[in-house]
């Protein structure tokens, strides 16, 4: 029996009814086991991988069944190295999509779910604390950009309810007879109140020079009030407490400090490359979550930091990864 005529024809490649080409076209959250080289021995660590690819206004739609098998093939060829280069994993996948989707330009994200050993900040206990590792690949017959990235989890002390809980402390010292002086040291000495936020913290690099992983998030956490940690005794407890008290944070405040932590320690990266942060607060006394954001190349940063002026304008991920002529008159400034 002939097999059917639309089965031989190839669909996606016929004309589309409507001749608009699409900015993306693929797959999210195919989740996969991707294998991760440590200490001589390998293990297994979950991770999500998008993917997408951009498609020709006389291309009707592309063939979704090859993304997946390309994730098979790359992962059975690529063991990532104890540096976490999740990066790496992207590029090899988004090349050979442009290859095999005929594409013009594929991007790959992946984000893959990692413990980090750690020690509590006083008893020094063993404990494991989860970051997502990010790693971003746009591939086109130009070349390659890849960006490596974490989300790390940590907690902020709102600074402008402790300002109202400061005020209020100050008046009622007074009242009970305590001196200005006396009452500015003990204010000095004593944490005071405030709300606290579990935020959630991301920093991303896109460089040829090589970034660890780990490093970006200490930068992460190091931004927030104070880190946190799954297991925690009494004595760790109130070390994370008042910590974060005496360091209170805006989500404003957080990313401008990974900014500048990540400029200070990659102090290599041209002015080419490219910075991202975003903090994520979920709040206690609202209903609503609170977030803030910059991107920009780091000579866009670098410039502001020096200055004070504000940059005139933030490059964005899509178009740094997409090598834009916007983009590309800008780095070339």
């Amino acid at each position: 029996m002939a097999e059917s005529r639309p089965l031989l024809d190839d669909l996606q490649a016929s004309t589309p009814e409507v001749r608009l080409g699409l900015s993306r076209a693929g797959v999210q959250r195919v989740e996969k086991a991707i294998r991760l080289r440590w200490g001589g021995a390998e293990k297994l660590i979950s991770s999500e991988i998008d993917c997408s690819v951009d498609l020709d206004p006389r291309q009707k739609g592309v063939h979704m069944s090859r993304f997946p098998e390309v994730f098979e093939e790359a992962i059975d060829e690529v063991v990532l190295e104890e540096a976490f280069l999740v990066e790496e994993l992207a590029e090899h996948i988004a090349r050979r999509i442009v290859a095999r989707q005929s594409a013009g330009r594929a991007e790959v994200r992946i984000r893959a779910r990692y413990p980090l050993a750690r020690r509590t900040p006083v008893t020094g206990l063993a404990t494991q604390e989860m970051i997502a590792l990010v790693g971003i690949a746009a591939a086109s017959e130009a070349g390659v950009r890849r960006i490596v990235g974490v989300e790390a989890t940590g907690i902020n002390a709102c600074p402008c309810a402790q300002g109202l809980v400061r005020g209020q402390a100050s008046e009622r010292l007074l009242e009970a007879g305590f001196g200005e002086g006396a009452v500015e040291r003990i204010l000095e000495l004593v944490p005071l109140a405030t709300h606290n936020q579990r935020g959630r913290g991301t920093l991303y690099v896109g460089s040829d020079h090589p970034v660890n992983a780990e490093q970006l998030a200490r930068i992460v956490e190091g931004s927030m009030s104070s880190p946190i940690y799954e297991l925690l005794k009494r004595p760790d407890e109130l070390f994370v407490v008042e910590h974060a008290h005496l360091q209170p944070r805006f989500v404003e405040d957080s990313v401008r400090i990974a900014l500048q932590s990540a400029l200070e320690r990659y102090t290599e990266l041209d002015d080419a490359d490219f910075l991202l942060a975003r903090q994520l607060n979920f709040e206690t006394i609202h209903a609503h979550e609170v977030v803030a954001e910059r991107h920009g190349t780091v000579g866009e940063l670098r410039r502001e930091l020096e200055s004070g002026e504000p940059a005139p304008r933030h490059t964005e991920l899509r178009e740094w990864l997409g090598g834009t002529p916007e983009a590309e008159a800008v780095l070339g400034s």
